[in-house]
């Protein structure tokens, strides 16, 4: 986490779906709460190994918040809440029970790649 921001976004870097979620967090974020940083680097491999994910093939996005981790549906959520309006209002789906949440959360996560494409290095 940068010493400007209060919360580290670590994301996929190779999905395409990914990357145009750190830009709309990004635009979004009119008090600049959010650093980023790819889980393909050596912080973001740790802190995937540290929530289980395989830092290979990480299918969730990471918050670092005040020292904790959220992962799945309660990141993207935890995220909303700090975005500008009309954002935080998303956090009424933290009544759907997270096990459903997740399960939407993965399936789209599975399908990242198919349906948004695979960022390649040049």
């Amino acid at each position: 986490m940068s010493l400007e921001s209060e919360a580290t976004v670590f994301y996929d870097e190779a999905c395409r779906l990914c990357q145009g979620s750190v830009a709309f967090i990004r635009k979004r974020d009119k008090h600049q709460r959010f650093g980023f940083e790819p889980l393909q680097t050596a912080r973001g491999q740790q802190v995937a190994a540290q929530v289980g994910l395989d830092p290979e093939q990480p299918g969730s996005l990471v918050l670092e918040l005040e020292g904790q981790y959220y992962v799945r549906s309660d990141g993207a959520l935890r995220i909303a809440r700090l975005l500008r309006q009309p954002w935080p209002v998303l956090v009424i789906f933290r009544i759907v029970p997270r096990v459903l949440r997740d399960a939407v959360y993965d399936w789209i996560a599975r399908n990242r790649y198919r349906w948004f494409g695979r960022h390649t290095a040049a």
